[in-house]
Formats: C-alpha cells, sequence, structure tokens
C-alpha cells in the first residue's frame, strides 16, 4: 500500500441530508468517503472494508450510535478504530463519559462547523496513515532481519576464518608479552628496590638531622652558659656588653634554627609553637635589622626606618616575630640590586600596627604575585641574582603572622619596578602595656633559694660552665663527668635536683635515672634530663625512664630558674653553708 494511497471514511447517519453535508465538508480532504444509514449497514461495511475513523450520528432508530459504537469496538479488528460521535441535541458530561466508555474518541454537534469537523477528520486520517506506514515499515523491517540474518551466517564464518587467523597472531603477541612482562616484573622489582632504598635514605636523613642538632646543641649549652656567666660578672667596657648582648641573641636564633632543622614539615603542620610576651615594636624592628644589616652593607643598599614616638607594643614570640620581619627585609636585600632603596615604615591604624617594606629591587611579575606566599614559590631570578633557596620563607612568615593575629600582603607594579610587602599586627591594649610594662611598687621578688643541684655531663667544658654559673645563683653544685659517677654522688649527697645528660658514658642517663628512681632515696629527687635530643620520642622516653622534666640544650637559665622555684622550700633550707662544687 502507497504511502499516498487514499484512505476510507465511513459516515453513518440516518438522514440524507446529513449525509451530504458531511460528504461536502470531508471531501477537501480527497480521501474516500463511504455512506451507511444505520448501525447494521455500518457494521456491514467495516467487514467488508477498513476504515480510518468512523463518523457516527448518536440518535439513530433500530440501533443508536452508542450501541454501534460498543459492537464495533468489541470486534478485534476494529478495537483500534477511531469514532466521532455527531449529536443534534445538548450532550450532558454523563452523556459524553457513555460514548467515551464505548470507544468515542471526540464529539461534533450538529449543525456542524465545516472547518472543525474536517480538522479532526483529518488528524484522525493523518493517525492513520502513520500506524499504516508504521505496519509496513514493520513488515520492511521483518525483511529486512530475516536477510540480515542469513548475512550475518555468512559473516560469522566469514569472521571464523579471520578469527583463526587473529588467534594464531594473538598466540605469536601472547609469546611477546610475556617476554614484556617478565622484563617490566623486572623492572618493578628495581622500582621497588629503588623505593625502598629512598625510604631507608629517607629514615638515615631523618637520623642524620636529629644527630646534627644534637652535635649542634652540645658547642651550643657551653656557649650559652659562658654567655650567661658573663651576664653574672660586671664589665665595665660598653663594647663587650655590646658584644655580649649579639652573641647571646645570634645564639638564641641558632638555637632556634636547629629546632627547625629537625622538623622541617611542622612549617606545613602548623605545629610551629610560640613563646609570647609583651614586647616593644621597635626592639623587634632593631633586631632585625640586626640580622640583616650584614647581607644590606655587602651589596651596598640604603636602609631607612621611620618608626613614630610612643610605645607600641605586642604580645609576640621576640624571635619568631623578628625572624618574620627579617625574611622580608632579607628578600628585599635579596632581590634589589646593588646600591638598592630599601625603607621600612611603621604607623598605628587603630588597634593595629603596619609595617611597610618598600624596595627598588626586581619586582613580582603578575603571574607570580598571587602564589608569593605559598610554599616553594620562587621568583624568576637572572643571572646577576645568584641567590637560592627552598621557597618557604614567604609562606614562613604569613604562617608566623598569622600565628601572631596578623597579616602579610605583597605589591608590585610589574618585574623591575620594585615591591612592597604590607605587615599588619594587632596592638597590646594601654591598659595590657602598663600591666606588663611596670610592677606594683609594693610587690617585691622573692630572694631565691638555696638548693642542693647534681649536674652530669661528659662533655667538659658544658659541665663547667653551667656548675659556675649555677654557683653564682648561690646553690651547692656537685659535678659528675659520667653515668657512674653521677649515681655515686646522687647516692651520697641526696641532692634536690639533678640536671642528667643524656648521652653520657659507663651509664646513660636513662639507665642513671632508672638506678635511682628504684632506691627509697631516690624519689624525693627531682631529676631533669639535659640533652641535644628534643623530639617527642625523647620526651616519652625521658618521662618512661623517670624524668620529671625534659631540658633541651642549650639550657634555658629562665626555664631552670622557674623549675627550682617550683621546688618546695623545705627541700632547700638544709644547708646554708656556701655553695661548692664537688667534681667525679
Amino acid at each position: 500500500m502507497g504511502a499516498n494511497e487514499k484512505v476510507s471514511i465511513l459516515l453513518v447517519d440516518d438522514q440524507p441530508a446529513r449525509l451530504l453535508t458531511y460528504q461536502s465538508v470531508l471531501s477537501e480532504l480527497g480521501q474516500n468517503l463511504v455512506c451507511a444509514r444505520s448501525g447494521l449497514e455500518a457494521l456491514d461495511k467495516l467487514m467488508r472494508e477498513e476504515f480510518a475513523v468512523v463518523l457516527l450520528d448518536v440518535s439513530m432508530p433500530e440501533m443508536d450510535g452508542f450501541e454501534a459504537a460498543r459492537l464495533i469496538h468489541e470486534h478485534p479488528r476494529f478495537e483500534k478504530t477511531p469514532i466521532i460521535f455527531v449529536t443534534g441535541v445538548h450532550v450532558t458530561d454523563l452523556d459524553r463519559l457513555k460514548g467515551y466508555k464505548v470507544g468515542a474518541v471526540d464529539y461534533v454537534s450538529v449543525p456542524v462547523v465545516p472547518e472543525i469537523l474536517r480538522s479532526k477528520v483529518a488528524v484522525l486520517v493523518e493517525l492513520y496513515c502513520k500506524r499504516r506506514e508504521l505496519r509496513e515499515l514493520n513488515r520492511n523491517l521483518g525483511l529486512a532481519n530475516q536477510r540480515l540474518a542469513e548475512a550475518n551466517t555468512t559473516l560469522q564464518a566469514e569472521k571464523t576464518r579471520e578469527l583463526e587467523a587473529l588467534n594464531a597472531t594473538l598466540q605469536r603477541a601472547n609469546a611477546e608479552l610475556e617476554g614484556a612482562n617478565r622484563a617490566l616484573q623486572s623492572e618493578v622489582a628495581e622500582r621497588a628496590r629503588a623505593e625502598q632504598a629512598l625510604k631507608e635514605a629517607d629514615r638515615h636523613k631523618d637520623e642524620f638531622l636529629a644527630m646534627l642538632a644534637h652535635e649542634l646543641r652540645n658547642p651550643l649549652a657551653p656557649i650559652l652558659s659562658a654567655v650567661q656567666l658573663m651576664r653574672m660578672k660586671p664589665v665595665a667596657d660598653p663594647q663587650l656588653n655590646w658584644s655580649r648582648d649579639v652573641i647571646e641573641r645570634q645564639l638564641s636564633h641558632l638555637t632556634r634554627l636547629v629546632d627547625d632543622l629537625l622538623d622541617v614539615a611542622r612549617i606545613t603542620r602548623g605545629k610551629i609553637n610560640l613563646s609570647r610576651e609583651p614586647i616593644e615594636l621597635r626592639t623587634l624592628i632593631a633586631r632585625a635589622v640586626e640580622i640583616v644589616q650584614p647581607l644590606i652593607e655587602e651589596r651596598g643598599h640604603q636602609l631607612t626606618t621611620e618608626i613614630p614616638d610612643g610605645t607600641l607594643r605586642v604580645d609576640a614570640d621576640p624571635l619568631r616575630l623578628t625572624q618574620a620581619l627579617g625574611n622580608v627585609l632579607g628578600n628585599a636585600a635579596k632581590y634589589t640590586e646593588r646600591g638598592g632603596r630599601i625603607s621600612l615604615g611603621v604607623r598605628r591604624q587603630g588597634a593595629e600596627v603596619e609595617i611597610r617594606v618598600r624596595d627598588n629591587g626586581i619586582g613580582i611579575s603578575a603571574e607570580v604575585l598571587p602564589r608569593i606566599f605559598d610554599l616553594f614559590t620562587q621568583l624568576d631570578r637572572h643571572s646577576h641574582h645568584p641567590h637560592s633557596g627552598l621557597g618557604i620563607g614567604l609562606a614562613l612568615v604569613r604562617r608566623l603572622l598569622q600565628m601572631h593575629g596578623g597579616t602579610i600582603s605583597a605589591h608590585s607594579e610589574g618585574a623591575g619596578l620594585g615591591s612592597e610587602f604590607v605587615i599588619r599586627l594587632p596592638l597590646l591594649l594601654e591598659a595590657t602595656q602598663s600591666a606588663h610594662g611596670r610592677r606594683p611598687a609594693a610587690t617585691e621578688e622573692p630572694a631565691p633559694l638555696r638548693r642542693r643541684i647534681l649536674v652530669a655531663d661528659d662533655n667538659a667544658d658544658a659541665l663547667q660552665t653551667l656548675a659556675t654559673v649555677l654557683e653564682l645563683g648561690g646553690h651547692e653544685v656537685f659535678s659528675a663527668a659520667n653515668g657512674s659517677q653521677a649515681l655515686e654522688c646522687a647516692e651520697r649527697h641526696l641532692p634536690e635536683i639533678a640536671l642528667l645528660d643524656i648521652g653520657m658514658p659507663l651509664l646513660d642517663g636513662y639507665e642513671v635515672a632508672r638506678r635511682i628512681r628504684a632506691q627509697a632515696w631516690g624519689k624525693r629527687i627531682t631529676l631533669v634530663a639535659l640533652t641535644g635530643w628534643g623530639q617527642d620520642s625523647d620526651r616519652r622516653r625521658s618521662r618512661e625512664a623517670g624524668f620529671d622534666s625534659h631540658l633541651v640544650k642549650p639550657l634555658d637559665l629562665a626555664k631552670l630558674t622557674e623549675l627550682l622555684a617550683r621546688l618546695p622550700a623545705s627541700a632547700a633550707a638544709a644547708d646554708e653553708a656556701p655553695g661548692r662544687k664537688l667534681n667525679y
């Protein structure tokens, strides 16, 4: 059946005039119009011919439209045939519902509106044509499927032959792959060995850093004790006083650098501990300038500072904040051509202080500027800027300032146009500054109590200097150069506190502590581990051995003084004789 072949439309009405009207209206559709004057005649024509749509009068004698529609749709062949009811009387909702139940798809009222009737019938004719085309397509598809099945059988045979050839090729490829796999397994094994070697090297690196920090702390300990000893002796020469202060400050910085060397990872984990105290900002800036002064002089820079008069105090870790300011000034000095200009300006902004460091150096490019405070970010350097580094300086500065409640930002007009770093820090309130700045007149420092102290260290310089410092503090000191002597001295003199080096010969500090704690008299002694090892595992091990405290070399005399002050006063009143030192 062709796509343009006419379809049949059944017109059912007992009135000839209406049939003529339907024919006249629907003739424009160009389809085959078939007339029937009763329900029975309509059923007879349906049995002989297929119709696209049935136009059915509701009110007919003998068999009305509802009954005719029911009979039409009860037949399996016609259950899908659409029916349009034509009625000349008012149709209620119940009538419409009755018609829809017997298979009607629409209603048309008399007198009919030609355009409405024509459009409704045209839609149903179009649907019928689409269904007819679909049936034709399905039939063609069945034929195509049959031909496809025949072609598939032929193709399977061809594929079988191709697969046999492919299998032969695949077998050869598998043999080659086995050889490649053996080579890959060998490479994987080699990589595993290399990875294990890297892990081993990393472990050795950590051990080396720990050992290096320990070995650096050992010579730092007597240096610090010697400086503290110098501070206890009056010195008339102001240059010697200045030199002593410089040594003490730089020794403090070196000690902190050794601590950082042992655990660089805490920079990224945010595990840097601060020892905060109220301090004058002018003092911190002076210390930072002192740190970078050699580099500034070496490169011939001109450094100008502008600090307002008056008190600007911050609650800060002096060493860490000095380190942050020094890093910013150091960057300005490194990345400015020789003979450049660097300025540092300070001004108060409400409850904050603003520090601006400006240079006329190489500047910061626009693509680097957003990442300037990220770890491992480095500026593009020309051949005549040989400064290198890990790119952690500014990242550490930002972290340190954040820990102090401050911020830092960078500004630059571009490469070759210099740069400016702006630091903002919260100021201490005036009341807080006053409280920290002076003690009440009525309060007096209590006189330090005289203690009996055992110092044990195999480093002769460290032992001698620390013992002398403690003696000048009015304490009775007993000295031991190894673990065996320390144990004997503790049993003989029963000190209140024992400062024990961990890495001593004969008996190490851990063993000495365990043996002292095993004695009844040893339970009353305050044991302090004095060592260059400062990791968490070292502190845990010292606690397990019986130590009360763990102090890292070089010894902070202020911490020791605080520890001594916490001891019960009764334990210090046993002897009023002058301090003396016994060597074993």
